[in-house]
């Protein structure tokens, strides 16, 4: 497995949490070893001209992703697929503003769009309410298993 982080940015930022959290969460969604991510940092510049690029949307947002070979999670008992899973591309100054609000370390908040980065790239969406319960919740389970297993869960 592949994991590649770009930090392009002045955010000093931990990459090996960031490929640590990306690896957890594609072992738990069973994908296949070889696949290969992308995770990029960018500023609020490179952010907006993405965001209205590909999204036709004003301003930076937090996460884009961007799928490659549309790969889905791997079923219990059934070899997963091969192919590029794709890029994630984070704002850590938006990701700052929310983590702010939020209540929690610039960190948390990246582990936390890093992780619904993967699931979007797996073909996980929010439009729809189920959509989004179902996203939301196995996003939550995800982080904060991998939060655990590093002894830092918080209550």
């Amino acid at each position: 497995m592949s994991i590649d982080v770009l930090n392009e940015t002045e955010f000093e930022v931990d990459e090996l949490e960031l490929v640590a959290c990306s690896r957890f969460v594609m072992d738990q969604l069973r994908v296949h070893p070889g696949a290969d991510l992308c995770v990029r940092l960018v500023d609020e510049d490179a952010m907006t001209t993405l965001h209205v690029q590909w999204m036709d949307l004003p301003g930076p947002t937090d996460v884009m992703s961007f799928p490659m070979d549309e790969l889905t999670p791997g079923r219990e008992g059934e070899e997963p697929e091969e192919g590029i899973l794709g890029d994630i591309v984070l704002c850590p100054s938006v990701a700052q503003k929310q983590a702010a609000d939020a209540g929690h370390a610039l960190e948390e908040e990246l582990l936390l769009l890093t992780t619904h980065g993967i699931l979007h790239l797996l073909g996980f969406d929010h439009a729809e309410p189920e959509e989004e319960k179902e996203m939301f919740d196995l996003q939550r389970t995800l982080l904060l298993t991998f939060l655990a297993g590093r002894g830092r869960a918080r209550g």
